[in-house]
């Protein structure tokens, strides 16, 4: 018996856990937490439910599954963006990121991280909730970076880095508001181009 159980148990999965994940991302991206019902999360990710509870979790704790993927994925741009050398330079690197992020042909339009609890209500307060915070993670590491380029003397002395950063991650919510739209890669690249025309000059 115990050994039977213990097969059981340790039986591989028919499924690839990361397609599966990556197919689950696409979902909760083109449709926002409450509009991705739990019949199109499995359908997609190809599972039953009870596959996908024993894998990942109910629908909140694959959403955040979703989510690392995606800033892992998709939005890898931004803590790419983080490590260049002037402040400018990540501001940019940022806008484009984003720009390209939310147009990429081959995937939903806009943003996971903005558009995925935006409509939301009761049932979807949690999702809401946990890009709220993954938002504001992103504003507070600007902060930290354009602090240190303050003190640096590559931003002006006074320049105001968490001004700066919450500039930073408005323009870019809007870009993935307005590519979900429909408005084209193109002429949201002169919007950023545009953005970065009212950039602080160095500190020298």
């Amino acid at each position: 018996m115990e050994s039977k159980r213990a097969a059981s148990v340790g039986r591989p999965r028919g499924f690839d856990v990361d397609e599966a994940l990556e197919r689950a991302v696409l979902v909760f991206w083109a449709q926002g937490y409450e509009g991705a019902s739990l019949d199109d999360l499995t359908a997609a990710m190809g599972i039953t439910r009870t596959s996908m509870y024993r894998a990942f979790g109910n629908k909140e704790d694959l959403f955040r599954k979703a989510l690392e993927r995606y800033t892992e994925g998709p939005a890898s741009y931004f803590a790419r963006a983080l490590g260049r050398a002037t402040a400018r330079e990540v501001a940019a690197a940022c806008l484009g990121g984003a720009v390209r992020s939310t147009t990429q042909p081959d995937c939903p339009a806009g943003c996971l991280g903005v558009q995925g609890s935006l409509a939301a209500g009761g049932a979807g307060r949690q999702a809401r909730d946990i890009l709220t915070a993954w938002r504001e993670e992103g504003a507070v590491h600007l902060r930290h970076r354009f602090q240190r380029a303050v003190d640096e003397g590559d931003l002006p002395a006074d320049a105001d880095p968490g001004l700066l950063a919450r500039y930073l991650m408005t323009v870019a919510n809007g870009i993935a508001v307005q590519a979900a739209g429909g408005t084209a890669r193109d002429e949201l690249q002169l919007v950023a181009d545009m953005a970065l025309r009212n950039w602080p000059l160095d500190g020298s």
